[in-house]
C-alpha cells in the first residue's frame, strides 16, 4: 500500500520540562517512519523544539500544514507533556485540511515523577480533546489512554489510523462508474445519486448500448483485445469455454477499462441480468473479477451502494473485495449461512476456480450466451462484511459493518459460494430485515470492522451500525 503522509503536531506547555517536548518530537517522527509513512512537522529551528505552545506557533504550524495540504492524509497530535490546548485546536482549524486527527499522549514513568520529568499528558489529553470538541473538529484517540510512541501498541494505533485516513479521504473524493440501467427486477439496489454527491461521491453514467457499440467496432486483432485475451487466459482456466465467448469477454473488458480511464473512474457498477447476455451473448463476470482483484472494485446489477462497500473495505485493507448475496441458511446452525454470487468474485477469494457458464439464467437466454462466470468455493479465513445504503426519506447515508469468517464447511453448489459464520447472526439478520437493507453485502478477507465504523461514523457522518461480536 502507498505510504501515508501525516502532519505531526507536537503539543507542549511552557512551564513543563522542555526536554520532554524535544524528545517527544523525535520519538513521534521515529514512530511514523518505522510504520513506513512520511511526515510533515515543524523543525526545532522554526519553534522551540518544533512544538506548538503559543499563538504564533499555531499560525506557523498551520501555514506549514497548508503548504503541504495536497500531501497530508491525517494529523497526529502528540502530547509529550500536558500541551497547550488552544494552540493545538487553532492550528488544526486554521490549517483547514479536513482530514482525520489522532490524539496521542505519552505516559509518565512512576519512577520519574519529579518536577524534572513529570509530563501530565494523561490530563492534558482530556483538555486537548475538550477543545477539539468545542471547535467542532472530529478526532480519534489511541486504544490506550496514554501510549508511548516507541511501543508496539502505538504501531497498532498508527496502522488503524492510516486505514481510517485511507477510507475517509478515499470516499470523500470518489468518482464511480455506473454502466447501464438498473435491472427492472432489482428495485433493491435503487439509491440516491444526490445524497452521494453531497457526500463527495460522483456517479459517472454510461448507457450499456454505448459500451456494446464500441465493442462492435473493435477488431479481434486490435492490440488491446489481444492483450486482454492473454490476460484472461493467464488469470483463469478457460478449459471447455468456447473461444468466441472468451473473445467477447476480452473485447468487453478492453472497452470498459478504456472508458473508465477516459472519465477517470477506478471502480464500476455494471448492468448484467439479463440485458448483456441477450444483446451481447456473454456474462461480464470474468472482466469484473479481474478488475476487483486489482482493487478496481466492480459490482453487478448497477449496485452502486454495494460497490461503495467493496471500495471502502479495499481501502481499509489493501486487499480485494467481493459483492455477495446473503443467500441461504446452512443446515440448522443459526450462526452460519451461505453467501453466493454467479460469480464475479476476485480470484483471491477462491480455493480454486475456473471460467464457466451462468447456470441460473442459461435455460432462459441460452447456455451459449452465459459463458464468463468465475466459479469455485470460497476459501476459509476471517472476513469483514459491510453494506452501504442511501435513505432518501431521511436524507442520510447509512449502513452496517461487522466481522466473521468464511469456513471450510462442505458446499456442493454452483457459482461462487462459501459458508460464513458470524457471531449472533440471527440478530444481524433481524436487523437487516427490520431496517430494510439490501440482500447484497460486500466482503473482504480482513479484520477492519473498527476502521470502517470509525471512518463512517466519526468522519464521514454516515449513520452506521457495528454488529456486536466484532473485535
Amino acid at each position: 500500500m502507498k505510504p501515508s503522509t501525516f502532519a505531526i503536531l507536537v503539543g507542549s506547555r511552557g512551564f513543563f520540562p522542555h526536554h520532554l517536548a524535544k524528545s517527544g518530537h523525535q520519538q513521534m517522527i521515529d514512530a511514523v517512519v518505522k510504520a513506513g509513512h512520511k511526515y510533515v512537522v515543524l523543525s526545532p529551528e522554526q519553534t522551540l523544539h518544533g512544538a506548538v505552545q503559543t499563538y504564533e506557533d499555531a499560525k506557523q504550524c498551520a501555514a506549514l500544514f497548508q503548504k503541504h495540504a495536497g500531501e497530508i492524509d491525517g494529523i497526529i497530535v502528540t502530547l509529550p507533556n500536558f500541551g497547550e490546548e488552544r494552540p493545538i485546536a487553532d492550528t488544526i482549524r486554521w490549517a483547514n485540511l479536513n482530514v482525520p486527527v489522532l490524539v496521542q499522549a505519552t505516559p509518565d514513568d512512576p519512577e520519574k515523577m519529579t518536577r524534572e520529568w513529570r509530563r501530565d499528558s494523561f490530563c492534558g489529553k482530556m483538555s486537548a480533546c475538550n477543545n477539539l470538541k468545542q471547535y467542532g473538529i472530529a478526532y480519534s484517540i489511541t486504544k490506550i489512554h496514554c501510549v508511548a510512541p516507541d511501543s508496539a501498541e502505538f504501531q497498532d494505533d498508527l496502522k488503524q489510523f492510516a486505514a481510517v485516513c485511507r477510507v475517509t479521504n478515499g470516499m470523500r473524493k470518489l468518482r464511480v462508474g455506473a454502466i447501464g440501467a438498473r435491472p427492472q427486477a432489482f428495485n433493491t439496489v435503487r439509491y440516491s445519486e444526490k445524497l452521494l454527491e453531497r457526500a463527495g461521491i460522483s456517479v459517472i453514467t454510461l448507457d450499456l448500448s454505448e459500451i456494446l457499440g464500441r465493442v462492435s467496432r473493435l477488431k479481434d486483432t486490435a492490440t488491446i483485445v489481444e492483450e486482454k485475451l492473454a490476460a484472461i487466459k493467464n488469470y483463469v482456466s478457460v478449459k471447455g469455454v468456447p473461444h468466441p465467448a472468451i473473445m467477447k469477454q476480452a473485447k468487453l473488458a478492453a472497452v470498459t477499462e478504456e472508458w473508465m480511464r477516459e472519465v477517470d473512474v477506478s471502480i464500476s457498477a455494471i448492468q448484467c441480468w439479463t440485458s448483456i447476455e441477450e444483446n451481447y451473448g456473454v456474462v461480464p463476470c470474468t472482466m469484473m473479477s479481474m478488475m476487483s482483484n486489482k482493487l478496481m472494485s466492480s459490482a453487478c446489477e448497477v449496485d452502486v451502494c454495494g460497490l461503495l462497500g467493496m471500495h471502502a473495505l479495499a481501502l481499509a485493507s489493501g486487499t480485494p473485495s467481493a459483492l455477495l448475496d446473503w443467500n441461504n441458511n446452512y443446515g440448522g446452525n443459526a450462526n452460519k449461512a451461505v453467501c453466493f454470487h454467479c460469480s464475479n468474485l476476485p480470484k483471491e477469494f477462491f480455493k480454486d476456480f475456473r471460467m464457466d457458464f451462468q447456470e441460473i439464467i442459461a435455460d432462459t437466454v441460452g447456455k451459449e450466451n452465459t459463458y464468463g462466470t468465475v466459479v469455485g468455493q470460497v476459501k476459509s479465513g476471517g472476513m469483514t462484511f459491510m453494506r452501504v445504503s442511501t435513505d432518501d426519506a431521511m436524507g442520510r447515508i447509512r449502513g452496517y459493518v461487522g466481522q466473521g469468517s468464511f469456513t471450510d464447511d462442505p458446499l456442493d453448489t454452483f457459482g461462487g459460494a462459501g459458508v460464513v459464520e458470524i457471531p449472533e447472526m440471527q440478530r444481524l439478520l433481524r436487523f437487516i430485515c427490520e431496517e430494510g437493507y439490501e440482500h447484497h453485502v460486500a466482503a473482504n478477507f480482513s479484520a477492519v470492522g473498527n476502521v470502517i465504523a470509525e471512518s463512517t461514523k466519526r468522519y464521514l457522518g454516515w449513520d452506521f451500525h457495528q454488529h456486536m461480536g466484532v473485535n
